[in-house]
Order: structure tokens, then sequence, then C-alpha cells
């Protein structure tokens, strides 16, 4: 097996729902099972059983069967360890990332449980950020172009700029002829979307416009520069209302973890070099 391949499989026994409390051999326990110098006991196997049970829907598994995913996951971390894939930079950063979420959902997770959203609420934040539907005329400008490029970029959309206001040809003709990406051929249209799906500069921007009305000066997003047309806005009523109730749960969840995440900053010493960030 390659060693990618049982890093992987590492990884999801890890992540396993069979967790089992694994312990060293003690005489007030019941050995179970031995796997080497591991030893899995009853008392532990039983309380570990039963949590995991819940896990199962429809038919339960014996207690044979997962003893015995119990010792095979056992077998493939011992190997692991003899592998040195506990010390692997890989391995850990992604075990790091458990433990992350893990101490997330320690923390915070009370606190999300908590969270509720009543229709007012929800429509109270979606006057704020409504479902749009809009088309633009793009031009690819990556971050951090040379000045050549750069140039290049802004000149052509100048120029683009310069046909709409001649008036000779609809948005979507310009759009179709001269803008660039995957949205060109359906001139410029890239349908509906809620505020979380597109970037914040182009979404603010678009909000600003009338539907249908004149569309935007030339604006710069982390894509490239764009001139935007508003074509649709949808009213509470005809939007999906339950995806706005979890887009709001999930700006509150946001809220919460800023907050937590902002007092274990203030309590340590953070040192950032950001001159050393270039765009």
């Amino acid at each position: 097996m390659k060693t990618e391949q049982f890093k992987n499989i590492m990884i999801s026994l890890f992540g396993s729902s069979l967790l089992i409390l694994i312990t060293p051999l003690a005489s007030a326990a019941t050995e179970l099972a031995r796997i080497n110098n591991t030893v899995i006991t009853l008392e532990d196997f039983n309380k570990k059983y039963q949590e995991n049970l819940m896990y199962f829907q429809s038919k339960s598994p014996t207690k044979k069967g997962v003893l015995e995913d119990i010792i095979k996951r056992e077998l493939a971390l011992q190997e692991a360890k003899k592998m040195g894939l506990d010390k692997d930079p890989d391995v850990v950063d992604r075990m790091n990332t458990i433990l992350y979420h893990a101490v997330l959902n320690k923390k915070l997770g009370s606190e999300f449980e908590k969270i509720q959203v009543s229709d007012s609420d929800a429509k109270s934040f979606y006057n704020q950020n409504p479902e749009i539907r809009t088309s633009h005329i793009f031009v690819n400008l990556r971050a951090g172009a040379p000045a050549t490029e750069t140039q290049k970029a802004n000149d052509k959309i100048k120029n683009i700029e310069k046909e709409l206001r001649k008036g000779n040809m609809s948005f979507a003709e310009i759009a179709q002829k001269f803008s660039e990406g995957v949205a060109a051929p359906t001139g410029g249209d890239i349908d509906w979307h809620t505020h979380n799906e597109l970037d914040p500069t182009y979404y603010q921007t678009a909000l600003k416009l009338s539907v249908n009305g004149s569309p935007s000066a030339i604006v710069r997003t982390q894509f490239g520069l764009h001139i935007i047309k508003l074509t649709g806005k949808r009213s509470w009523d005809d939007t999906d209302q339950a995806k706005i109730k979890r887009l709001l749960i999930d700006e509150r969840k946001n809220q919460i973890f800023e907050k937590y995440v902002g007092g274990l900053k203030n309590q340590a010493k953070v040192v950032v070099h950001s001159e050393l960030l270039k765009d």
C-alpha cells in the first residue's frame, strides 16, 4: 500500500464514529482484548458501544463486529506509529485541524445551539441583503499583476465602456463580443445570487443600481475588472426563506466565533509582519 493511501486511511480511522477508549491494563478492569501491549477493557467497550448506537438508524452493529473494527483500527494505528506517520508534517497538520474544530465545538457548540431566528429576523436581514440577478462585462486581472498587464486590462475595459456609452449595442451584445469569462456567451448574465455568493465589492456595487437601469462604473474585485448591470431583485415573498434563515444563523455563528477568537488573540502575543504580504 502506498504511503499516501495509508495516511488517508489513518486519518479516516481517527475520525471514525466508533471511537473506543483504549487504556493501559488496570487491575480493576476486565480485559476484553489485547492488541500487542494495548488493552481494550470490557467496561470501556460497553460504554462506548452504547454511545455509538445513536449513529445507526437502521440495523445496529453486533458487538463482535464493532470489536473487530476496533481491533483493525488499533492495528492500523500501531503500524502508523511504527512508520512515524504520527510525526509526518502533513498528518500532524490534518490532526491539528481536527483539534481546531474540536475546541470550537467544545467552547461554542452550546452557544450555536441556542441561536434562534424568527421570520421577522430573517426578513429584516433579507431586506438589507436581498437576492439579486446581475450581468457583467468582465476583464480578467489577477491580483499582483505586473504594471503592463494591469494597464492592458484597464485600457480594454475603458474601451468597452466607451462602446457602451455610444449606445449602438446593448449591454448583452457588448458582453458577448468583448467580455471575458464563462458568462460572455449569455450576455454577461450570471443568474441569481445571495450576498454571500458574490464578491463583497461586486455585490455592494450592484445593490446600489436600479433594476435594468444604467450599468455601474468600472469596478475592480479580487477577480478582475467589471461593469455591472442589475437585472433583478427578489422580494422576500419570492425568495427561499428557509435558505435566508440558514444564512442568518451562519452570520450569527460567525459573530460568536469572531468574539471568541478575538478574546484568545487579546490574551496572546501575536506578531505579524504585514509588510511581507504582497497582493
